[in-house]
């Protein structure tokens, strides 16, 4: 056995050096190799390509690969990197080429760790997340880029080519698209379903992952942890019957982490693993992430569903043929690694992705509100900085590790050339037991120590910053080391940088008692999980005073000692100073984050409370609100004379700041999602219709806190004539202003007349311009008339409409400055004909329903929830008289369907009883003869009973 160095991959593995195998010619196409390196595997060798950590394969020479390297806005977890704005706030940027550029250098650092290959690497990346932000209150909302399908495949589609490098056939990294589908709640996420009607997946959800698949931008999808219609999205079939049609690529599909476990256990779809990998398998899934390294659970149960007969081995080559194209593509089996096989370590936090990541943290903060006063002077340096955010920089947890950190009160610092004053504004606070006496103390050296009830007075070890996070979360930082309090499920010690980890057990609640006291309660995440059975509370578990967790009546009573007044701090450091700058917002791992959904979208009252102090104590007060989600900021967006949005925007979030703030970059960043007035403005977060719901700029009717699209700049621009071109319309563009600055020109429509509820306004294209002062550019957008098309449930097929539509340009969905119309020759869609098999999920309207799994293998029903539940068939032609009514249903108890004419409660024309079927998924078919009320062109309704399941049906 002769032995080969596989150069570029970072790995000696044994092979046949002599054999010239065809799997290891780069000029074979794609498609030879992979046959003929599946050719040569043992089924056993196969099998074992399906889980996340794929062995080596000595004997040809094949090291191991592993999926699900996390790159999301940097590469993550395997070391220093470097650590580009989070997702939302690159999307923030609007600007795809600049998406790209961030993409290839993330893509190069992940190659640049592939000569040591650590821990957690692979060339198949879990990036990026295409779920639409929907609803602000996901708690990923981090995550994503936009609750606009089109922005969304625009930008993802350019951060996957900058991953892949562009070429298909030869990828210098393979980005997984993440989660599909309709994956926007984390409450439940493993139990709850998203219901989607057929014009919401099709216009919506659907549509965000289309463009990059299409674009050959990714090379494959995640599923998602969430039901679809009832069925599981692990086991979902529109994987291989719709996504894989968006491409002539082979795809590599993969689950969410323990997902497949997920079927058994909590979702219960498959009673065994067996069978769920499976259904997976067949489904479109080809590599399992679950029970994390170890890959014996998931070979066992393929081989067992080969016995059983659920899988074929033709099923398994199929899976191991998508995961092998991939590999040949990253050049895996290409002398020295192939195209991208030389990079090294040295792209890694380089000089130019520096830079890079300053520039995309300054392009993606959006002005929200200005004053004469910005941009600032450099030659006024009399500045504070001051707020829970102003010296510090917190990652997520899809972060990488920073290589260093600017805040923001650095950034300014070194624009200015000068320090300048700062305050956190934070409480600092000692507890005082009311029974002992004793004040609760930390230790002093880095790992800290546990907290006890040590002190008679309060020391430094007795101090704590508190800072308050909103929905009354507190996290402790101690005075004595500058470390957080944490839980370590044992004791409580101060010993971690920042709040982290999964559970996040640097949560806390100060919980005043009628008396004055206060309790102290754990609030770690993991208290909020079924299993947690512990108490909660804090109190003195021993004789030294260790703190331990006690049920609540036995909890300490504290008295809480100010030692340090946070607003008083800051006021101080502000009075006088030429500027006040506050840093405000969140915490990244607390009140909104994965398995963790806000509760609502309000600042932190302490926060509030601390920016009107210091605007009361200097009117020249900007602030900056640093958060990965929209806020509702009640008085603070009325009361300050300006105010500027940015995400945790990694190591260069001071640099970009203070380049914005002093003018040497002009704000261009413009908001990605609506920011409502009101959590009364949104309905419940597990309501999936859009359209029904009225939901996002396309649908919503009320008036915003800042509109889609929204965002200022330190210039005015001034929009021409709109006119059709060749392919789409132009509008010329002037900068009115005294600086030079860029526009994101968006381009919307709107069809005035449909026979289906349409957008109020739709987003078709959008350009960034530069402009010079007083330069005039003209702008091209693209638009075509197949641009205008809508899912016509009718027919199930895409339909362009003849009208009248509305093509508008404007600086935000709210701020039209340029309209024309656009009379449309398409088509008119006709009446219904119920007289074909219908499916009942093409319904136009409803109540009290929900989309169902039809059969666990494919298919989607409707499911009443209540009596009275109805379904809407509008404008159906019956013509001269329809004598029968036909529907195939399913349910466990007696039923009934009417059919009723104009409304849910209009005419009957006819009732089917239901007898109770063996179970949900066995469907029998009823029949019902109709009066003669039936004719004519009207609206049917089908009025059922709780309970019943209805697939198709017809009226003849």
């Amino acid at each position: 056995m002769a032995f080969a160095l596989i150069v570029g991959l970072g790995a000696t593995v044994p092979a046949t050096a002599d054999t010239p195998y065809p799997f290891r010619d780069p000029t074979l196409p794609v498609g030879k190799r992979v046959d003929d390196l599946l050719g040569r595997l043992t089924l056993d060798e196969k099998i074992s390509l399906l889980h996340q950590y794929e062995p080596a394969i000595p004997r040809l020479g094949i090291q191991s690969f592993r999926t699900g390297t996390e790159a999301l806005h940097g590469v993550a977890w395997l070391g220093k990197a470097t650590v580009f704005p989070q997702a939302i706030g690159l999307a923030s940027t609007w600007d795809p080429a600049l998406m790209e550029q961030v993409g290839s250098a993330v893509g190069d650092e992940a190659r640049g760790f592939q000569q040591q290959r650590p821990d957690g690497w692979g060339l198949n990346l879990w990036a990026p997340v295409v779920n639409l932000l929907r609803d602000p209150r996901w708690g990923r909302n981090e995550e994503g880029y936009s609750e606009d399908p089109e922005l969304t495949g625009a930008l993802s589609t350019a951060y996957g080519e900058g991953l892949t490098g562009g070429d298909p056939d030869h990828l210098k990294t393979a980005p997984t698209l993440k989660h599909y589908l309709a994956y926007n709640n984390e409450v439940d996420r493993a139990t709850t379903s998203s219901d989607l009607r057929p014009r919401v997946e099709k216009e919506y959800d659907e549509a965000a992952f289309k463009p990059a698949i299409a674009a050959d931008a990714a090379t494959g999808v995640m599923t998602s942890y969430n039901l679809v219609n009832g069925r599981p999205a692990t086991v979902n079939p529109d994987l291989d019957a719709v996504v894989r049609k968006w491409t002539g690529q082979d795809l590599l599909n993969v689950t969410d982490a323990f997902a497949p476990g997920n079927i058994v256990t909590p979702q219960q779809y498959y009673p065994t693993i067996a069978e769920g990998d499976a259904a997976a398998l067949k489904a479109g899934v080809d590599s399992f992430t679950d029970n994390s390294a170890d890959p014996g659970p998931t070979t066992s149960a393929i081989n067992s569903a080969l016995q059983q007969g659920l899988l074929k081995v033709s099923d398994i080559d199929k899976a191991a043929s998508d995961i092998l194209s991939v590999r040949v593509r990253l050049g895996e089996f290409d002398p020295g690694g192939g195209k991208y096989g030389s990079i090294d370590a040295s792209v890694i936090d380089s000089p130019a992705h520096r830079q890079l990541a300053r520039k995309a943290a300054a392009e993606g903060t959006v002005l929200l509100k200005k004053s004469v006063s910005l941009p600032l002077k450099t030659t006024q340096k009399n500045v504070a900085v001051v707020g829970p955010l102003a010296d510090t920089l917190y990652t997520d947890w899809y972060s990488g590790t920073l290589p260093y950190a600017v805040t923001p009160a650095q950034g300014i610092a070194a624009k200015l050339k000068a320090p300048v004053a700062t305050s956190e504004g934070v409480d600092r606070i000692a507890l005082r037991d009311t029974i002992t006496g004793k004040y609760v103390t930390a230790g002093t050296g880095d790992t800290g120590t546990p907290l006890q009830e040590t002190a008679n007075t309060p020391t430094t070890a007795a101090q704590f910053d508190a800072f308050d996070w909103g929905s009354g979360i507190v996290t402790l930082r101690s005075a004595a080391n500058g470390k957080y309090v944490g839980y370590n499920w044992s004791n409580f010690v101060n010993d971690q940088t920042q709040p982290n980890g999964w559970y996040v057990q640097q949560q806390f609640k100060l919980e005043q008692q009628d008396d004055g006291t206060y309790l102290l309660k754990y609030a770690g995440y993991e208290t909020a999980e079924s299993w947690w059975s512990n108490p909660v509370y804090l109190g003195p578990t021993d004789a030294n005073g260790t703190l331990g967790l006690v049920p609540k009546d036995q909890a300490a009573h504290y008295t809480k000692d100010v030692v340090r007044n946070g607003i008083d701090d800051a006021v101080t450091a502000v009075k006088g100073k030429d500027t006040a700058v506050v840093v405000i917002g969140s915490m990244p791992s607390i009140n909104g984050r994965e398995a963790h959904d806000r509760t609502d979208l309000s600042l932190a009252p302490s926060q509030e409370a601390l920016v009107k102090a210091v605007h009361q104590a200097n009117p020249k007060t900007i602030v900056i609100v640093e958060n990965s989600y929209p806020t509702t900021l009640g008085a603070v967006q009325k009361e300050v004379p300006a105010l500027l949005w940015t995400s945790h925007a990694g190591q260069e979030t001071g640099n970009a700041l203070a380049d914005v703030l002093y003018g040497d970059v002009n704000p261009s960043g413009r908001l990605t999602q609506t920011w409502y007035r009101s959590d009364a403005d949104l309905p419940s977060i597990l309501d999936y219709d859009i359209i029904k719901s009225d939901r996002t700029y396309q649908y919503f009717q009320g008036t915003p806190l800042y509109p889609f699209g929204y965002g200022l700049s330190y210039t005015t621009f001034r929009y021409g004539t709109l006119k059709p071109v060749a392919g789409g319309y132009e509008v010329p563009v002037t900068n009115t202003g005294t600086r030079a600055g860029d526009e994101v020109v968006q381009l919307y429509t709107h069809q005035r007349t449909s026979r289906d509820k349409e957008p109020l306004k739709q987003l078709k294209a959008f350009q960034r311009v530069s402009l010079k002062p007083g330069e005039t550019k003209t702008v091209r957008l693209k638009l075509t008339q197949q641009d205008l098309a809508h899912w016509d449930v009718t027919r199930s097929k895409w339909v362009v409409e003849s009208g009248t539509y509305d093509v508008m340009a404007g600086a935000s969905s709210a701020d039209i400055r340029s309209r024309t119309t656009w009379q449309v020759h398409g088509e008119t869609i006709p009446p219904r004909n119920l007289s074909r098999t219908t499916r009942a999920e093409n319904f136009d309207d409803y109540s009290a329903v929900h989309l169902v799994d039809e059969s666990k293998a494919s298919g989607t029903a409707v499911g009443a929830a209540a009596d009275g539940a109805w379904l809407k068939f509008a404008d159906t032609q019956l013509g001269a008289g329809a004598r029968t009514f036909t529907a195939r249903v399913a349910g466990t108890a007696t039923g009934t369907i009417e059919v009723r004419l104009g409304s849910p409660t209009g005419k009957l024309a006819g009732t089917v009883h239901t007898a109770a079927t063996s179970s949900s998924y066995d469907y029998e078919t009823v029949t019902a003869d109709l009066s003669g009320a039936a004719k004519g062109r009207t609206d049917v309704y089908l009025v059922l009973s709780n309970g019943l399941r209805i697939s198709t049906f017809t009226v003849r």
